[in-house]
């Protein structure tokens, strides 16, 4: 115990070492008055096309010293979780504004580029790199430069694409105010002021400057997010587009549902009535298909321990999506800064843990199980181990590359402490509790029989086991195929996503299409005879999540303009824990739905 304390204590006392020298963050909705100092805060610098592949703002030669005024550059600042967790890493800039006061222009610096600078800036502009600054808590995006008359098929061929390398060292920060708040920020770059380093052989001296504009604006402080919706960053999209493609799905899954309840409660109806009308004595001679089964179908499946976690874990994550999207619907989560919702989805899946082990653990006791500690141990591994391995990894990547990306060590002191502590204790206190309160009995409305009775081999191609698993993740994946778009875009890209309204009727919509779905599954399943349908039903819930992976390659080729070794990693590694999250929610929901229905039609029917 003495050890472990002090353990926490080293890592406490180097978390405050590591952010003692650093600023104080700046507040949002700051009152200014006239000439009051505006702190402008450089964050980062990367390809365009690779929003992970970020680096921090200094390590390229920028000016970290104004020439005329007592401003200081490079000094970092303090972070909270979702920024950091976000690959933010702000820091000063030695830029000297004040509120209301225009300036035409204003030399910041003059610096001496060698050659190895003019090649690192040459080969950044060249590779679309763009900067990322903020005031208080409003982004300005800007390019480092541009490259005109590029030959670009020459490039293709011999790499060289020759054109004139230009270098933007002057900016114009354009604010608008109003009451004494800043409520919008833009910069651009000026082109007319471009200075051309093509040649990076010989040293050059190059003058940064910047000019400021302020305007009066009509746009209230709540709304000063809404500008950037369909700023020149952000991918355009048409709203009705957007709301007519979630119709066109409303209808569609409805029309689905129609047809499986209509188709289900002939077929049942039929079922029910040859089976009650079945007499006694030839009842041997006569049943047939899912009633056939029916002292093997409640029958404890494979690999229990691990079945039930699943089930656990995914019903966690699914109770954390929920609360995840009413917060981001309530404004009570903020959709418009990056990380929120990943800092948010963290917390909310550590204090849920103790739903992953009630769960987990009551399912366990309900199939005679005598081992539910260790059901609580792979409960509380089975999604958190997958992702520490996929982080450590991009990790890795990301601090050989000297990429932002990385976390750092406070952060992931912060949530390995967050995964102790919190996720840890409160997964054994649901088992606990499932331990003493919750019923240990299934309520199975038949016997399960000593012997498991033989499953017919003879399974044609349209009812096989793998057509099923098809059938089960595509036609969810049909329902939410153009939601994804827009995911992937804001989750990988410069898009900014809103519309979480939109978004939960999605979520809706695919655990309704997918529950759907694995009933009529496992009907025919059952009425093959198969009485495997515990794993089954499972598996088909969650097969969307490969559909989502096998989108996601598609995604990166065609639609993104990813490349690279550090943002494929991040991108395939951390896609393939979304899908396998979305694997375990979705067949848990599955799994939930499958085992009413099967309850019911069991228990409708007289069986021995």
């Amino acid at each position: 115990m003495k050890s472990w304390l002090w353990l926490i204590s080293i890592l406490a006392i180097f978390s405050s070492a590591a952010s003692a020298k650093k600023l104080a963050r700046v507040k949002a909705g700051l009152d200014y008055k006239e000439n009051d100092d505006v702190h402008i805060i450089v964050n980062s610098v990367g390809p365009f096309n690779n929003p992970v592949e970020k680096y921090r703002y200094y390590s390229f030669p920028f000016c970290t010293d104004h020439d005329d005024h007592d401003k200081k550059g490079a000094l970092k600042h303090r972070q909270r979780l979702r920024e950091a967790m976000a690959g933010d890493r702000r820091e000063s800039s030695p830029y000297a504004i004040k509120y209301g006061d225009n300036v035409d222009y204003r030399v910041l610096c003059k610096k001496r580029f060698g050659s190895d600078d003019l090649k690192m800036l040459k080969d950044a502009i060249e590779n679309s790199y763009f900067f990322e600054m903020y005031v208080e808590d409003l982004p300005m995006y800007g390019f480092l430069g541009d490259i005109e008359n590029e030959n670009l098929i020459q490039k293709d061929i011999t790499g060289e694409g020759g054109g004139i390398t230009y270098l933007y060292p002057h900016l114009e920060f354009q604010f608008g105010m109003n009451k004494g708040k800043i409520v919008s920020a833009f910069v651009q770059t000026d082109v007319s002021k471009a200075v051309d380093i093509t040649d990076t052989s010989i040293p050059k001296e190059i003058e940064f400057s910047y000019s400021v504009l302020w305007t009066e604006k009509d746009l209230e402080w709540k709304d000063r997010m809404t500008s950037y919706l369909n700023s020149s960053f952000s991918q355009p999209r048409s709203l009705e587009i957007h709301w007519l493609s979630i119709i066109n799905s409303c209808v569609l899954v409805i029309l689905l549902l129609a047809f499986l309840v209509i188709i289900f409660m002939r077929i049942l109806k039929n079922d029910f009535s040859r089976y009650m009308d079945i007499e006694e004595d030839t009842i041997d001679e006569e049943e047939s298909g899912w009633k056939l089964i029916s002292g093997d179908v409640f029958r404890t499946p494979g690999s229990p321990t691990l079945f039930c976690a699943a089930v656990g874990t995914g019903t966690q994550l699914m109770v954390t999506c929920f609360i995840v999207l009413l917060l981001a619907l309530t404004g009570m989560v903020s959709t418009t800064r990056r990380g929120s919702i990943l800092a948010c989805a963290v917390i909310t899946y550590t204090l849920t843990s103790v739903v992953g082990g009630y769960i987990s653990t009551k399912l366990y006791f309900q199939m005679s199980g005598k081992a539910w500690a260790r059901t609580v141990v792979v409960t509380t591994l089975l999604f958190p181990a997958p992702v520490g391995i996929v982080f450590a990894w991009a990790n890795s990547v990301a601090m050989a590359h000297g990429s932002i990306s990385a976390l750092p060590f406070s952060t992931i002191v912060t949530i390995l402490s967050l995964y102790v502590f919190v996720c840890l204790p409160l997964t054994l206190l649901g088992g606990i509790l499932a331990k003493q309160y919750a019923k240990k009995d299934l309520e199975a409305p038949t016997r399960t029989t000593k012997v498991a009775r033989e499953i017919p081999t003879e399974i044609p191609l349209h009812s096989n086991r793998y057509t099923f698993m098809f059938v089960a993740g595509f036609l969810p994946f049909t329902a939410i195929y153009v939601e994804l778009h827009y995911i992937f875009s804001s989750m990988w890209g410069h898009q900014i996503y809103t519309m979480f309204g939109v978004l939960f009727c999605a979520y809706c919509l695919l655990v309704i299409v997918t529950s759907a779905i694995t009933v009529s599954l496992i009907y025919f399943q059952l009425s093959r005879e198969d009485h495997r349908w515990w794993w089954s039903a499972f598996v088909n819930g969650g097969m969307i999540g490969f559909f989502i992976y096998a989108y996601s390659f598609y995604f990166y080729i065609f639609n993104s303009g990813m490349s690279g070794f550090l943002q494929a990693s991040f991108y395939f590694g951390y896609m393939a824990i979304l899908s396998f999250a979305t694997f375990l929610m979705l067949g848990s929901a599955g799994f939930r739905v499958s085992l009413m229905f099967v309850k019911y039609i069991y228990s409708r029917v007289k069986c021995d």
